[in-house]
């Protein structure tokens, strides 16, 4: 214990005003105000615990600095922080494909997390997930652009559903349009989608089916198909003047969404 304080006085004031030799006792802290120690002494200190030196730094640094401190752990927490976009094309429009190291599985025992791609203009970035967010834990991404609007990706089990559709799930193993909508609508919008759903098609990319949906108010375009044993959930939507200037954008995003 008395080795670690002395440690800790010793990172801790390095490299100020030095004390005096007879305060340079190991079974003694330097009782003089803060002024540090001398180069030698301090080496001798530092390569007998250089151990506890690396984690009393660490320690010091977040306690001396919270707020970096707590960015780190919050960083290191969000899934998905992986690069996953193209380079801009020829109109402007990047691909974003979900990387194969991004973490998330969501469950124990669940099997990796079936990658999926989408289009977006060049001005919309990745943003944090909180599982405080409608969809809660499910969030897999959220992407936004502060002039567009922004969408999301909830990746949902489709035990939740069923409990005898295999691991192998289509879309349309789970019903139709309809039945989709009203069962999973309500982990985007927040409540019950009955008298919002404008419009509802199906799409075949690949031989995989695509059920689309536009739900007002709120101004929402889904996206919805499944694979493995999940039920993806693509959205995207914006406030009243985005939808007015951009719809034409945000229905193009909505309908690149594919699972590869």
């Amino acid at each position: 214990m008395m080795e670690t304080a002395l440690l800790r006085y010793c990172v801790n004031f390095s490299g100020h005003k030095k004390i005096s030799a007879h305060q340079r006792s190991n079974s003694e802290i330097p009782k003089t105000s803060p002024g540090g120690c001398e180069d030698e002494w301090c080496a001798r200190v530092l390569s007998r615990r250089s151990v506890m030196a690396s984690g009393l730094v660490s320690s010091t640094t977040a306690l001396a600095f919270p707020r970096e401190g707590l960015a780190v752990v919050k960083q290191g927490l969000l899934a998905g922080r992986v690069p996953g976009l193209s380079e801009p094309d020829e109109e402007g429009w990047r691909t974003y494909r979900r990387p194969d190291e991004k973490s998330g599985g969501h469950g124990v025992g669940w099997s990796p997390i079936i990658p999926y791609a989408f289009s977006v203009p060049q001005d919309w970035n990745e943003v944090p997930v909180s599982i405080a967010d409608l969809g809660g834990t499910e969030i897999d991404l959220r992407f936004a652009s502060p002039k567009e609007g922004r969408l999301s990706v909830i990746v949902a089990p489709v035990l939740r559903f069923a409990d005898n559709l295999g691991d192998d799930v289509k879309i349309e193993n789970i019903g139709q349009p309809a039945k989709v909508i009203n069962a999973f609508g309500p982990e985007v919008i927040g409540e019950n989608v009955e008298g919002k759903v404008l419009s509802s098609n199906v799409a075949e990319h690949d031989g995989r089916l695509y059920y689309q949906f536009e739900l007002e108010p709120p101004h929402v375009l889904i996206t919805a198909t499944a694979a493995g044993n999940r039920l993806y959930l693509f959205s995207v939507t914006g406030n009243g003047l985005q939808w007015k200037r951009h719809y034409k954008d945000l229905k193009r995003i909505a309908s690149s969404f594919r699972i590869v």
